[in-house]
Formats: C-alpha cells, sequence, structure tokens
C-alpha cells in the first residue's frame, strides 16, 4: 500500500520556511490532498481575506475558487450541465421591459461555514456597502448603475438601475471572477476598506485549514456540511484538503510535477510541457496532445494606440498586419503550440461554433484594395500549415483529423503579403529609400513594441518576433519591455503598440459584450488619461457605436446578439484596429497520480486552469486514483 505522504514530505518544503508549513500541514494525508499552483506566487499580506477590498492579499489562494458566491457563473468552456449556472440564484435574472430593474430570485437552504443562512439580508447589505463607500474593487460599478435596492421577502431583491441595462447581470456572473456577497452578520459594524476578513467566513463547499503567514501556500477543507452550499448540486467535492502554493518558476514547477507533489501547474513554458510529456506519463494537458495548453477567451493581440498619429490610417494598419508571418509568430511565442485567430474573437469556448466557422465563407471571400490591385488576404490553411511543419518532429502529437487540427491550431489567419502592405503604405503617402519606409512628414517610420518582460514570456517573444518582421520590412522597429511597468503604461497610453489583450469574452456564451461594451466611444479618454478597461486601443468608430447600442437593447441571450457580433467582427476586419493573433493558451499540466477526472478538450466540462473561480466544478468530478 502507497504510504501516505503529508505535505510536509513535499519537494516545496525545502524552499520554505519548514517550522511553519510542518506545524498546520503535518496531519494532512498527501492522498487527500489536491495540490495547485496559485500564479500570483507568494502573497505579500497573507492575513488579508477581504476580496472586496485590496491590500495586497490574494484572491487565487483558493479564496475565489472555494470560499466565495454569488448569483450566476458562465463557464469558459461547456459546463457541467450547460454553460450557465444559477448558483446563489435560483434562476437567471428577471428584468423589466425596459431593463431599468432586475429581480434575483435567491436559493433558498444555502448557509454560510459558520451556520448562518444566506438571504436577501446580505445581498441587500452587500450593495448598499457599494453604494456607500468608494474605493471597493467594484465600487464604482455599483455606483455607476445601482440607484437602489430592495428585498420583498427573504429570497428576493430587486436592483432599481439609473439607466437601462439589459447586461447589469455580468457584474454578478463569473467569468474569471464577479461581485462577490459579503456575509452582513461578520461586516456589519466594520469599516469594509480596512476589516481583514481573518478567518474568512465561507459560501463555498471549503473553509481555511491553515495558511503560511509568509504566503507561500493557503490549505482549505471540505465543510463538513459541504451539502448546504451550492456547489452540492453535482455531488460531494472530491478532495477533502486543496493546496494553493508557490511552487517557483516554470523548471520547479515542471520538477514538482514529475515528483508527483504538484497535482496541477497553473503554466508553464512550452518547453517545460514537452519535458512531462516526455518523461511524465501521469501528466496530461487539455488537448490529448500538441498543442497541449488550454486556450483561453482571452487574444493576445497587437495593440495600436489610436491616439498615435502613426496608426490612424486604415491603410497603415492592415499594411502592417499583411506584414506579418503568423507561423514564425506561433513558432517564436508558442513553439507552435497556438490557436489562431484572424478575427477580434477569440477561438476558444464555443466561439468557434458561433463565430469562427460560420464566418469562414463571408471572410474566405473579404476583398483588400491595395490601390494598386484586389486581393482575398484570408489563408484558411494555415493551421495545416503549422500542423505539417510540426509533425516531422513531433510526429503522432499532431492531430491528423482536420476538425482536430481546427481546433487545436485554429481557422486560418491573414496571407503574409509585402507586396500589397508596399502597395497599403504608398496610398498612404508613406515613401520608400531602399528597404526603409518614411512616413509622410519625412521622418523615418519607427515603431515601439511594447512587451510584458519576463513576466509573461511566450507574448514577449511574439512581440519580439513582430518587430523582427517589421524590421525587415523595412520599419525601424524596436521592442519595449516594460516589466513591471506594463499595465500602468497600457492603461495610461504610454506605448506605440503593445502585446497584449483587450478581447475577453465569455468562452461558454456567444454574447460578446463581456469586452465590446467597453470599447463604445462614451469611454475613450483624452491622451494621458488611464482608460477604463477594456479598450487600450483608444479606438472609436460611429459603425462601433451603434453595434454596441442595437446589442445594450436587447436580452443577454437574443439570438441577435450573435448577429450584432458578427456585424462587430466585419467591421473590426474592415478597418483592422487591432491585429489579432491567437488565444492565449495556458499551459495548464495535470497529473493523475493521486486524482482523475480533470476537465479536457474530450470531457470540457470546465476550464483546467486553477486561478479561475469557475475552477470549483472540478472538485466534483475529481476522484482520489486508488
Amino acid at each position: 500500500m502507497r504510504i501516505l505522504r503529508s505535505l510536509v514530505c513535499l519537494a516545496f518544503a525545502l524552499l520554505y520556511t519548514g517550522p511553519v508549513l510542518a506545524q498546520s500541514a503535518s496531519a494532512i494525508p498527501r492522498n487527500e490532498t489536491l495540490i495547485v499552483e496559485n500564479p500570483e506566487g507568494t502573497i505579500k499580506n497573507a492575513g488579508w481575506f477581504n476580496i472586496w477590498a485590496t491590500n495586497a492579499g490574494g484572491q487565487s489562494t483558493g479564496l475565489h475558487q472555494l470560499a466565495m458566491d454569488t448569483f450566476w457563473y458562465i463557464d469558459p468552456d461547456h459546463g457541467l450541465d450547460g454553460v450557465w449556472d444559477n448558483s446563489l440564484a435560483s434562476e437567471p435574472p428577471i428584468y423589466n421591459d425596459d431593463f431599468t430593474e432586475m429581480t434575483v430570485k435567491l436559493r433558498p437552504g444555502i448557509f454560510w461555514s459558520d451556520g448562518v443562512e444566506f438571504t436577501s439580508d446580505d445581498v441587500v447589505f452587500t450593495t448598499d456597502t457599494h453604494l456607500a463607500t468608494n474605493g471597493l474593487v467594484r465600487s464604482a460599478q455599483h455606483q455607476l448603475n445601482v440607484e437602489s435596492i430592495e428585498a420583498p421577502d427573504k429570497y428576493t431583491v430587486i436592483y432599481k438601475l439609473k439607466a437601462p441595462n439589459s447586461r447589469f447581470h455580468s457584474l454578478f456572473t463569473v467569468r474569471w471572477n464577479a461581485a462577490w456577497i459579503m456575509p452582513k452578520h461578520i461586516f456589519e459594524g466594520k469599516d469594509p476598506l480596512t476589516f481583514d476578513f481573518n478567518p474568512p467566513v465561507s459560501l463555498g463547499a471549503y473553509t481555511l485549514h491553515s495558511y503560511d503567514p509568509n504566503g507561500q501556500w493557503f490549505t482549505w477543507q471540505k465543510r463538513e456540511d459541504w451539502e448546504r452550499t451550492t456547489l452540492a448540486r453535482f455531488g460531494e467535492p472530491g478532495p477533502k484538503y486543496v493546496t494553493y502554493l508557490d511552487p517557483g518558476p516554470p523548471d520547479k514547477r515542471v520538477i514538482a510535477q514529475l515528483n508527483h507533489d504538484l497535482d496541477v501547474i497553473h503554466d508553464t513554458s512550452p518547453e517545460g510541457v514537452f519535458s512531462l510529456v516526455k518523461d511524465s506519463p501521469t501528466s496530461k494537458g487539455w488537448f490529448p496532445g500538441f498543442p497541449y495548453g488550454h486556450p483561453d477567451p482571452t487574444l493576445p493581440q497587437v495593440i495600436f494606440n489610436h491616439q498615435n498619429t502613426k496608426f490612424q490610417d486604415r491603410d497603415v494598419r492592415w499594411a502592417l498586419a499583411l506584414a506579418l508571418d503568423i507561423k514564425a509568430i506561433s513558432m517564436a511565442s508558442y513553439r507552435g503550440a497556438a490557436t489562431l485567430s484572424a478575427i477580434a474573437v477569440p477561438p476558444t469556448g464555443t466561439a468557434p461554433e458561433y463565430y469562427h466557422k460560420p464566418m469562414l465563407e463571408w471572410l474566405n471571400a473579404f476583398e483588400l484594395d491595395t490601390g494598386k490591385q484586389t486581393i482575398k488576404p484570408y489563408d484558411a490553411t494555415i493551421g495545416t500549415q503549422i500542423a505539417e511543419m510540426l509533425r516531422p518532429s513531433v510526429g503522432d502529437q499532431i492531430p491528423s483529423e482536420p476538425d482536430a487540427i481546427t481546433a487545436a491550431f485554429g481557422t486560418g489567419w491573414w496571407k503574409q503579403d509585402q507586396q500589397a502592405a508596399a502597395e497599403l503604405l504608398e496610398r498612404a503617402g508613406y515613401t520608400r529609400q531602399g528597404n526603409d519606409w518614411y512616413m509622410p512628414d519625412g521622418q523615418r517610420f519607427s515603431i515601439s513594441v511594447m512587451v510584458e518582460g519576463e513576466a509573461r514570456p511566450v507574448m514577449t517573444r511574439a512581440g519580439s518576433m513582430i518587430a523582427e518582421q517589421w524590421r525587415r520590412f523595412g520599419i525601424d522597429a524596436t521592442t519595449d519591455s516594460a516589466q513591471a511597468a506594463f499595465l500602468t503604461r497600457r492603461n495610461g497610453g504610454d506605448f506605440e503598440t503593445a502585446i497584449s489583450w483587450s478581447v475577453e469574452t465569455w468562452g461558454g456564451h456567444p454574447d460578446l459584450s463581456f469586452f465590446l461594451d467597453s470599447w463604445h466611444s462614451q469611454f475613450v479618454k483624452p491622451a494621458g488619461e488611464v482608460q477604463t478597461p477594456r479598450n487600450w486601443s483608444r479606438w472609436s468608430n460611429p459603425d462601433l457605436d451603434k453595434i454596441i447600442e442595437q446589442i445594450r437593447a436587447i436580452s443577454f441571450d437574443d439570438p441577435q446578439g450573435v448577429e450584432l457580433g458578427k456585424e462587430f467582427v466585419k467591421l473590426a476586419v474592415e478597418e483592422m484596429p487591432i491585429i489579432p493573433l491567437m488565444s492565449y493558451n495556458v499551459f495548464t499540466m495535470t497529473d493523475d497520480t493521486y486524482w482523475t477526472g480533470y476537465p479536457t478538450a474530450e470531457d470540457p466540462y470546465t476550464n483546467p486552469v486553477p486561478n479561475w473561480a469557475n475552477s470549483r466544478y472540478m472538485m466534483v468530478r475529481l476522484q482520489a486514483a486508488e
């Protein structure tokens, strides 16, 4: 019989301050514990569990995955029982005819971990606290939308809105996270900005067992009354304990999983995945073979700063796109393990069924006038080309069925066409001297590509390759590694181009408002001011505004929403406000040594990436390997 190893036997214990770990975790059997990477790393203020206020605490420590809850969840993949899940709410949101009121029917029989029943009192308290308090994570969203809230009974709340909003429920709908409900009986009389909420009272199926004061690990224990939580509808969670920890850099994560001391790697390098596939028969990725990683509903892209005069001409933006070789970018960034997208929707979750595949005919027929010729720039075979490039070295790991190739590598991208790119620049008034391009004002055409640096190496490698390809085309392109200042500079508009994302979708649901509403021109800030998420390009277009306003006027599930989404896709193709690249493939690797039943592309019941709050659904499908 396998000897039960406690957490103190982990290879990680050598990295940490052993006595603290040993005192709290020595009684926890290894075969009852799921061990997960926390991508936040070591938490500075480990004892801060007030997720509603920011104070250097963590939230991917298991806090928002296992202890928090709210009205609804939308799975980024396909869900345990469909994409939409009524969690604390017993049914979907109920709007009045003009979308100025939203009624929520609450699920009865749900209890906080200290035995107090969850009721409408908690919801009203949460909303009133946000309306009265500036500086909470979601204060602004409440204050912008909510006029008042009332509770006719113990299990009903009615939100009175300041203006019609058919998507107000998205505030309480988890994609990665959402507005969580506060326990009134704990927070009442406390300052919500300074109260640490330690120990946290849980609405989820787990409650805090112990944590490292130095912030390196957090262990959660299944509640004895787990059946009084919303997750119980899907069965009993398998792991008795779940530990989220900082396993160190990618190479140490790989070593830990090779030693079966890390059940779920949040993300590692493509090289790390190749090592695990080669040396660990129990390690598995989302796909059974190449490209292994889970395609998140997030779209890495070349973000143009539209307040920079260099990028205000559509011809210039299209020229820059046609100067690129996406196959080389895929190889440089993901070593070929990228799921490509030529449109401004990530090729993940259900989006290929709603957008990428239905729009193939339109994309193949799309024509671009360069001023000297008309071309059809779309190439639906690029995914197959990448698969064939990789097959000699990767072999049977590369899928052979056309549908599997499409799922892994995408439905296509734009052909590299430097002649067409040159013709577009010339029509925009640019001139070429030798191989060097000059702008209409006579200045050398230069572009700075801002990348994140060591914190996101895959995207940094993509940016470096893009800059190199633009240099070969005759543009004075350089990379700018912003490191820790990346988000501040991106959000503040302090860049020319950046490799990041401004497109994030629900994943499982085809409605695009999760990102698209924020692209309305009403939210575009003047140069020098911080941009409201997520239109980091600060692109505005009257046709875009019309599409967004039409979406606002219909319900979330109205089929017309998909048709309007397609109109957005067409506009984004024609205008090329960003250059879409690929989905953000996360190399989450799971180990079957102690636990089986992880979600995969063959059984996509939820997102395996462990810092997503949706990953709570994974717990009810995990079974002990023995």
